[in-house]
């Protein structure tokens, strides 16, 4: 699933109304494993009312797994992510997990531009030394 889908606050859906959903349902609706799903689970990142083996998750679970999901598209950790989701149960939880995420948003970009900058100029190199050693192997009488 994409950031932009996972962002997209589709509250007239009929998947949003539900109040209820077993662990299938979000596998589907996510595009995760259901082994994944119980590792969120493990986590802390979830947690379903069990009705005898039956998970069932709801509506705020869902929304957890959603923030999961693009936490991790972002590139952040599993405890990052949980870290981000949890300052929503503090006093005034709402406003200050919108500022604690934007702020957290902002770090990571950086990081990622960083990575990007690092990346570029390991595959400058690359071809650099591949031309190199190309010539090289040609000037040696061809390119096995």
């Amino acid at each position: 699933m994409t950031a932009e889908q996972l962002l997209r606050l589709d509250t007239e859906s009929s998947e949003e109304k539900r109040a209820e959903f077993r662990i299938g349902d979000l596998s589907r609706e996510f595009g995760v494993t259901l082994r994944t799903l119980r590792f969120y689970e493990d986590r802390g990142l979830l947690s379903p009312e069990r009705r005898g083996t039956t998970r069932i998750y709801s509506r705020r679970d869902r929304m957890r797994l959603r923030l999961v999901l693009l936490a991790k598209i972002l590139g952040f950790s599993l405890t990052e992510a949980k870290q981000l989701i949890d300052v929503y149960h503090q006093p005034d939880g709402q406003r200050k997990q919108l500022k604690v995420a934007l702020s957290r948003f902002e770090e990571q970009r950086e990081i990622l531009e960083e990575q990007r900058r690092e990346i570029e100029e390991s595959l400058d190199a690359m071809r650099l030394t591949t031309n190199f050693v190309s010539d090289c192997l040609s000037k040696l009488g061809g390119a096995d």
